[in-house]
């Protein structure tokens, strides 16, 4: 067109720079914007804002942006959307924070940019603040938004805004597509309350297979093997064929169940009957199902047998499982194996540690200590968030910095008094130090779970349900001691720790004690 030559209006460039991918040409088709006077049109300044944004060049897109003069006088609620969502896009959420706040009007595209940029970056409180935000400045919402909140809600493990984003979206007469459907029963699922995931599934008018594995997935992770394989016979006989992600839950259900042999039955039914080609994670299921249960033996002749080399996640369930089951060789080589495919996972150290001073062998245990150092590698620490009267509160392993960190700290002894009194007994097998067992019970009352517990007992009543959220799996010592307290404080507990949920009532979990 130019070759001919007929000069570009200011329909031309909207259209070519989102064709202009690499830089140069970005900077080309700048630089002839600003040669033929189009730097003063609006929809062309939009597209060349995107266009450095889509090259991951933000510092140009922002000196465009804050060219000051007649730049800034031709910006309109585009232009400020455009910089928002794409610092969001390249990770940049405060800067975009910074901008979405500056912003002289907003539409709803802005505010989901910024909903949506926030739970992408795992930061799920602020995308809440500014959905609640949204809301109070009376936005109407559509599907997109919902489905940001409602996942933003899921990755807090906050159930309370969860249902109350659930009942706004059934206020705003908002359609609840498969996409948001999904969405809300993944959140409930996720959130411990499974019951209300099946009523939100059940009342899907259409049901496509993405909803039908994520009921069938959330049945899983809370042990609720019956009522997985149930749906999933219900699912084949509505028509709905399976896919490689229904055998992960129809397989994650059986082997928290323990339920060998319907694990077998359905790994080989499901790839014959429906054609499903074995992956990697289906290996580690079946891995983590003969696992659990104790057969070593069987879990090691699946990685033998697969077909492709295992990857550091199938090795890491038959490595959890030697721990388990306290099979010390067999775990300390497939531990080193795992280490070196994962140097930088801090879990794996301290698993091979614990299997090692399970076994009193403290000089290996300082072995792979000296060497978490030398890779300067260091231990996650424990993070559990409790919801109370829905509002989110953190608690770390260790140390407290809390308004009631004295209350806290007081109660949680109280608590542990008071379990014992009933019969708990610490098991402090997990602690790293080769002290006497009394010394060991100490570290373990500043363990995450149990001061969120105590908040929750502060902040709760008999009778009342306490949820929290863990970032790593639950130790034995938290496990039995939560079972305890709900018995003695009357008070159902459920836990989401790294794997699955845990329900404690009466003394009991749902899990069984099947839970390693």
């Amino acid at each position: 067109m130019l070759s001919l030559p007929v000069l570009p209006d200011h329909f031309t460039f909207p259209r070519v720079l989102p064709a202009a991918a690499p830089l140069h040409l970005v900077a080309q088709l700048h630089a002839l914007l600003l040669k033929l006077g189009f730097h003063a049109h609006t929809q062309s300044l939009n597209a060349l804002l995107a266009a450095y944004l889509a090259s991951a060049r933000p510092d140009f897109a922002s000196r465009v942006f804050r060219g000051g003069g007649s730049a800034r006088t031709i910006l309109d609620v585009v232009s400020w959307t455009t910089m928002v969502g794409g610092l969001c896009k390249l990770g940049l959420v405060d800067d975009a924070r910074e901008v979405f706040d500056g912003m002289p009007e907003r539409n709803l595209i802005s505010w989901n940019a910024m909903v949506s940029g926030y739970v992408k970056a795992g930061r799920f409180l602020d995308a809440l603040e500014v959905f609640d935000e949204m809301r109070a400045q009376g936005v109407d919402g559509n599907g997109s938004v919902a489905a940001s909140a409602v996942v933003a809600c899921t990755g807090a493990g906050a159930l309370a805004p969860g249902r109350e984003v659930h009942r706004w979206v059934e206020r705003s007469g908002i359609e609840m597509d498969e996409k948001l459907a999904t969405a809300v029963v993944d959140m409930y699922c996720k959130c411990g309350s499974v019951d209300e995931a099946r009523r939100v599934f059940e009342a899907l008018p259409a049901k496509g297979l993405t909803s039908w594995n994520c009921m069938i997935g959330g049945f899983a992770v809370h042990g609720r093997c019956g009522d997985a394989v149930e749906l999933f016979g219900r699912m084949e006989s509505e028509g709905v064929a399976p896919d490689d992600v229904t055998l992960v839950n129809v397989l994650t259900a059986c082997a928290h169940a323990g339920m060998v042999g319907e694990g077998r039955h359905y790994f080989d039914y499901i790839v014959r009957r429906y054609g499903v080609e074995p992956k990697m994670e289906h290996y580690g299921c079946m891995v983590d199902l003969y696992g659990r249960a104790g057969l070593l033996d069987e879990a090691k002749k699946v990685i033998d047998e697969m077909p492709m080399e295992p990857d550091v996640g199938v090795l890491g369930a038959l490595f959890g499982a030697c721990k388990i089951h306290g099979e010390v060789d067999l775990g300390e080589a497939i531990g080193w194996r795992v280490i070196e495919l994962d140097p930088q996972n801090s879990g794996r150290y301290v698993l091979l540690a614990n299997l090692l001073a399970g076994a009193g062998r403290w000089e290996d245990v300082a072995k792979v200590r000296r060497l978490m150092d030398e890779r300067d590698v260091s231990k996650e620490a424990g993070l559990s968030v409790i919801e109370v009267d829905g509002e989110v509160c953190e608690f770390r392993c260790g140390g407290l910095c809390h308004p009631l960190a004295e209350e806290v700290y007081t109660m949680a002894k109280d608590m542990m008094r008071r379990i014992a009194a009933e019969g708990y007994v610490p098991d402090t097998r997990d602690v790293l130090h080769d002290i006497a067992d009394e010394e060991k019970e100490t570290p373990l009352l500043y363990h995450s779970e149990k001061l969120a517990i105590a908040f929750g007992l502060l902040c709760s009543r008999p009778g009342d349900t306490m949820r929290i959220t863990k970032n790593l799996r639950v130790c034995r010592d938290c496990h039995e001691a939560t079972k305890f307290v709900s018995r003695v404080f009357e008070r159902e507990i459920v836990v989401r720790d790294r794997n699955r949920f845990h329900h404690f009532k009466d003394g009991k979990c749902s899990c069984k004690d099947y839970w390693g």
